[in-house]
């Protein structure tokens, strides 16, 4: 048995939708109790911190429904059903900044929001970008703003809240460690 591992004793589906499902799982507890836990499942996604030739990094901005505003984020996407990491990394890149690379690496992986989500998203880094000639369109329903900016001005844009999403975030603190741009 896991480290505090609850089993699941029923589960019962509420909601399954574009995006999403949602379940409500009976659970037992390590200590003998029984408990609920709501868990909305995900297919996972993928985040690229891209880098231009001259060390700027590709954001962009757009509305997010889910908070009521628009913040600023590193090109991302949901990850199709059998799609590949690397795969969904590229198509985002493409769609969101009407850039290409070569030079894709995977950085890491992680969950964004253990405590009632399965979801896991996939961060790389591209480099080399090359501008596509024939820009690829964007999904239907998104609209996005590509911006070009360096390492202070991201810092700068997560101190003033337009950075808001920890994908993001985690991004800016990786390069300031890592790639000394």
């Amino acid at each position: 048995m896991k480290k505090f591992e609850e089993k699941t004793i029923q589960s019962q589906p509420i909601y399954s939708g574009k995006v999403i499902s949602l379940k409500v799982d009976d659970v037992s507890l390590p200590n003998g109790e029984t408990g609920k836990r709501e868990i909305i499942n995900h297919p996972g996604a993928v985040a690229v911190i891209a880098i231009t030739e001259n060390n700027k990094i590709l954001l962009v901005e757009q509305y997010r429904k889910a908070l009521e505003r628009s913040i600023v984020e590193i090109p991302a996407g949901k990850l199709e059903k059998g799609e590949e990491p690397i795969v969904t990394a590229r198509r985002e890149l493409e769609e969101e900044t009407g850039y290409t690379s070569d030079h894709f690496e995977f950085v890491q992986a992680f969950a964004t929001s253990p405590g009632f989500a399965d979801e896991i998203i996939h961060i790389y880094v591209a480099e080399k970008l090359k501008k596509l000639d024939i820009p690829v369109d964007l999904d239907e329903d998104e609209f996005v703003e590509l911006m070009e900016v360096s390492l202070e001005e991201a810092e700068a844009m997560v101190a003033d809240g337009r950075i808001y999403d920890a994908k993001t975030a985690f991004a800016i603190l990786w390069l300031k460690l890592k790639m000394n741009i």
